[in-house]
């Protein structure tokens, strides 16, 4: 009796009526050019806000950089010391104590190579897994294409690796390795990690915008990489006696393959990498790189909801 009183209190063809207003307001709407709050834009005008604001991603990024170092005495020299103590303790465990620099030269310059590269990576990620779930006030205060954020912390990592790079450089000088214009090479290898990177900051963003507990799992996930990547031992020598599809999944690892264009580039005793492997530092970079940032943009209108 209840639910049938209250119905006769509905007007006639309410529904109806609710139905047309909608229809009206989205007409008055596409009249006057309006469109939703925060609705996804185009790939392509994106890409074109995207790029309008270049110069608040390196302002972005050159403020969390030293907004990283402002409490701590010894300031961004940690930047280069946190690098070199991981590579001392590696050399300790993996060097002295296990014995994993079977079948390499330059064990030293080897290691911290394979070392600062993995870094590069695997702060990226840990940073892109924080960058959209730790700015939710800078997001629903300001618009913006929220693909700035990952690229922003990104843009950190590398600013940081350019800086221990004059490091690196210099333990294998000190190593013994000689300079060449091999050296050159360094270049192409590590702006084709940038973009594989920050295709894989901005994947794990958007999966940190949904899974909250994605920052915990992480440097679980990311460990697991590390002892997988080549980093502390030579596949090739390593996998000598393993299957070969065992040798190929490894060798095709993004972060080895990076590791391995570096290791080629800067360190002459390195044995020398297959042609393929700059295919597949290209190939991780463009199916990454661009694949990320699609799947990136389909969730712009989710960022900072709820």
């Amino acid at each position: 009796m209840a639910n049938s009183a209250h119905a006769d209190t509905l007007p006639p063809g309410g529904h109806a009526a609710d139905d047309e207003g909608e229809l009206a307001l989205k007409d008055l709407a596409a009249r006057y050019g309006l469109s939703v709050s925060g609705a996804r834009p185009g790939l392509v005008p994106y890409t074109r806000q995207l790029w309008q604001r270049r110069h608040f991603i390196v302002a972005f990024a050159n403020a969390k950089t030293r907004a990283a170092y402002a409490t701590a005495q010894l300031g961004q020299l940690w930047q280069i010391l946190t690098p070199l103590f991981n590579a001392a303790i590696y050399y300790l465990v993996f060097g002295l104590m296990l014995k994993s620099d079977k079948g390499v030269h330059n064990y030293i310059a080897f290691l911290v190579t394979g070392i600062f590269i993995f870094t590069f990576t695997q702060s990226a990620v840990l940073a892109g897994t924080r960058s959209i779930s730790d700015q939710l006030p800078l997001i629903r205060a300001l618009h913006f294409p929220r693909a700035c954020l990952p690229i922003s912390f990104t843009v950190v990592q590398l600013q940081q690796l350019l800086i221990s790079m004059l490091v690196l450089c210099g333990i294998v000088l000190g190593t013994g390795e000689p300079v060449t214009l091999k050296w050159l090479l360094i270049i192409p290898a590590l702006a084709l990690q940038f973009v594989f990177n920050t295709g894989l900051s901005m994947i794990v963003a958007r999966i940190g915008a949904q899974v909250t507990d994605m920052k915990q799992l992480m440097p679980f996930l990311l460990r697991t990489w590390l002892y997988v990547s080549g980093v502390f031992y030579s596949i090739s020598v390593f996998t000598r006696k393993a299957p070969e599809a065992v040798r190929w999944m490894l060798e095709a690892n993004p972060a080895a393959v990076y590791i391995e264009l570096a290791r080629d580039a800067l360190v002459e005793s390195h044995h020398k990498i297959p042609m393929h492997t700059w295919a597949l530092g290209v190939g991780w970079a463009l199916v990454i790189g661009i694949g990320g940032y699609v799947w990136f943009w389909q969730a712009e209108e989710k960022y900072g909801r709820g």
